[in-house]
């Protein structure tokens, strides 16, 4: 039987403890755990009971992976007898970490929402090993307008960002996040659409406690975003996601290599258009990401086109600039650069 060795690592779910650890067939993580409350609300009158009447039936729920292991939490939530209303019947108790209805905790599904910025519902779907309609009725239970303002940990930087429902149909909800002091990212609500009107009614209700502490607004080019943000926000930067900026020049490349091929394949004899294919993840992906067959089919491309192979290196060289650690004075200094070539 193989050793292994252990850690201690916080669930960050208040008011219970973890009775039992398994690791099951398929090498995923389950924790039994149990309420360390005693009382519970009566669904009738509305009144704290403590008289205990026994378990629920089992609950589980996905939580937050640990060490790239999926994670489930098995619960017998504990049911509660009331002493006050006719025939006392019984009330199962409900904690705040998970609802009753999901498949996933609260942490989990809050962990779906920003995995889903920048990306589409069938790619989370895909590496989180979720179904899409599950992801669908996350977005569903979190579709709100309201935040409680008290329970968000203070925080400068606001992200603006959507989700799209539908590739290609134009169907957005806004996400709106929240960089934390500490570093961490929040997810502060989901709304129904990404209209100036709708988020700018969003942002007007923020606290002005709170708004005045706002000095950063991350977002995309949507006009509606920007737009919203100049007039809630007017003292706070507004910074392009640099994610957005990225997609632009890299899909300019996109769109020129089509156009080359097109013209390669009017011009190259039939016997060496072999070298035209398979080239679209090649040119695609970072120069120093690729494998040694992608580096040969992309120079083989870059020879034939000469715009292509300088609208590649300018990509590349863009990118560099973008990820390297420098001063705003250098920074521009070396953009200018870039634009005149």
């Amino acid at each position: 039987m193989p050793q292994h060795s252990f850690i201690s690592i916080p669930l960050d779910i208040p008011d219970i403890r973890v009775t039992k650890t398994e690791i099951t067939k398929t090498g995923d993580l389950l924790l039994t755990v149990e309420s360390l409350l005693t009382s519970a609300t009566c669904h009738r009158c509305g009144q704290t009971i403590t008289s205990r009447h026994g378990y629920d039936e089992p609950r589980e729920g996905r939580h937050l992976s640990i060490l790239g292991r999926p994670v489930y939490l098995r619960l017998r939530p504990k049911r509660f007898r009331c002493p006050h209303c006719d025939g006392h019947p019984t009330t199962t108790q409900h904690l705040d970490w998970y609802d009753p209805q999901a498949l996933h905790t609260k942490a989990y599904e809050q962990h779906l929402l920003v995995a889903l910025v920048n990306t589409t519902l069938q790619d989370v779907a895909t590496k989180e090993d979720v179904s899409y309609d599950a992801l669908l009725g996350i977005l569903n239970r979190w579709m709100t307008t309201s935040v409680d303002w008290a329970a968000i940990e203070p925080f400068t930087t606001l992200g603006m960002d959507e989700i799209a429902l539908r590739k290609g149909h134009g169907n957005f909800v806004a996400i709106l996040t929240a960089q934390t002091t500490s570093g961490r990212v929040q997810l502060l609500a989901v709304l129904p659409d990404r209209l100036k009107t709708t988020v700018l009614a969003w942002l007007m209700s923020i606290p002005p406690l709170v708004r005045e502490r706002i000095t950063t607004v991350c977002t995309d080019m949507w006009d509606g975003y920007v737009a919203a943000a100049t007039v809630a926000l007017p003292d706070a930067l507004i910074v392009i996601d640099r994610f957005h900026v990225a997609r632009h020049y890299r899909d300019a490349v996109d769109r020129l290599r089509k156009q080359e091929i097109r013209r390669l394949r009017t011009t190259l004899p039939l016997d060496e258009q072999s070298v035209l294919e398979q080239t679209l993840w090649p040119l695609r992906k970072a120069a120093a990401d690729l494998t040694e067959d992608e580096r040969s089919r992309c120079d083989g491309l870059l020879a034939l086109s000469v715009p292509l192979a300088h609208a590649y290196r300018l990509r590349e060289e863009l990118t560099t600039i973008f990820t390297s650690a420098h001063s705003k004075a250098e920074a521009l200094e070396r953009i200018e650069q870039w634009r005149e070539q």
